[in-house]
């Protein structure tokens, strides 16, 4: 389960916390209930799971990405007015990071649930609809 499905379950957990709960809280709460409706989905997560980060096979550093799905899909949270490209370069990094095909830029700041999916541009995998 990869792709469409497994993001698509993902983004509908993410739209029923911000329907209930709607935009104006820190990042913290929006994770916390993510982590309930993922939970209530049976999806299988780790939060701010860390992931080492290399250079030319040196380490340099760890990363935490706000959710790991099924042990496929990288998910970075924010609760901001308006996303910026830094915000889309750090979700795509985090797949890098992760070594994941892809993964889920969600922001919970605005009027309307904001999500983007990022691809992993170093891995030659062929994602199926």
């Amino acid at each position: 389960m990869i792709g469409n499905e497994l993001t698509y379950k993902i983004i509908g957990c993410a739209m029923k916390v911000h329907n209930k709960m709607g935009p104006g809280f820190q990042e913290v709460i929006y994770q916390r209930c993510l982590a309930i409706e993922l939970e209530r989905a049976g999806l299988a997560f780790v939060r701010e799971q860390e992931q080492t980060v290399y250079y030319d096979g040196i380490e340099v550093g760890t990363r935490r990405a706000d959710f790991v799905v099924e042990n496929q899909v990288v998910v970075e949270l924010k609760a901001l007015v308006q996303l910026e490209d830094a915000h889309l370069a750090q979700a795509k990094n985090y797949t890098v990071a992760y070594g994941f095909p892809l993964g889920l830029l969600i922001n919970f700041g605005g009027k309307s649930l904001e999500h983007k999916l990022v691809f992993n541009n170093r891995q030659d995998q062929n994602l199926q609809n």
